[in-house]
């Protein structure tokens, strides 16, 4: 029961972070609680559930206020929920080790993007087929990683030019698609501690409120951002730490 407890508080002190910084918490998530001695697939599989049940709010309300660009949305939703169920049933094919480096070059990337990261578009490009492509390969690659997909995706439209807050909208909005539909795949041929799931989750949504609460004071998100890509960056360490012959044995 103490175990439950502490994970549960893990997902949402992180949660609680990385809202007030307008992400997912899922990419932090799933190294800690790895860290903590879960296995890395079963951590994966908690952190899609918590992910997913964390945006699905933000997702009704963008859909309420009809603030949702359906053009695209449509691409990107349709080949994200058809890719991340087909990654996520790919990695059980991977060795772990391999799933943990592109796992590390995920965490510098995201943290990389989080301080550096272009904020203007370096084209204009925002045919159809180009959104399909794009919804097929960060969906894929989101699956066999076992993340939401959105610290791949906002790199990927902003460099073609769409609107940041047009970005943010669609990626809350098509998040849940990948991570639910990857999920369940997990869950096909995991067994799954669903008291565990649970626990995360609910701190994750606990978190998630208290820092779309907290996003209301005067907070800037540039400091949150660098918070948040210190702890990336010390996660991505981490796990290069564990890929050194002398680091190995120390990890474990």
């Amino acid at each position: 029961m103490l175990s439950y407890i502490l994970y549960s508080l893990t997902a949402m002190l992180l949660a609680t972070l990385f809202s007030m910084g307008g992400s997912g918490a899922g990419i932090a998530l799933i190294p800690i609680l790895n860290f903590m001695g879960l296995d890395f697939t079963i951590a994966k599989a908690a952190g899609l559930f918590a992910g997913a049940t964390t945006t699905m709010t933000a997702s009704a309300m963008n859909l309420k206020r009809k603030a949702v660009d359906f053009k695209l949305l449509f691409p990107l939703a349709s080949m994200m929920l058809i890719f991340a169920p087909l990654g996520a049933y790919c990695s059980q094919y991977i060795d772990k080790e391999i799933l943990k480096s592109l796992f590390m070059i995920l965490l510098f990337y995201s943290a990389t993007m989080m301080l550096f990261g272009k904020k203007k578009s370096l084209v204009r490009y925002t045919a159809s087929w180009v959104l399909f492509a794009v919804g097929a390969i960060v969906g894929f690659l989101a699956g066999i990683l076992g993340v939401g997909g959105g610290n791949i995706l906002i790199p990927f439209l902003t460099f073609l030019g769409f609107e940041s807050k047009k970005v943010a909208i669609t990626v809350s909005f098509v998040v849940p698609f990948s991570a639910l539909g990857s999920f369940a795949t997990y869950a096909s041929y995991l067994q799954l501690d669903w008291i565990l799931i649970a626990s995360v989750a609910v701190g994750a949504m606990i978190g998630g409120y208290i820092g779309n609460y907290l996003m209301y004071f005067k907070l800037k998100q540039e400091d949150i951002k660098k918070v948040m890509a210190l702890l990336l960056y010390i996660l991505a360490f981490k796990l290069l730490f564990h890929f050194l012959p002398w680091g190995v044995d120390f990890i474990r």
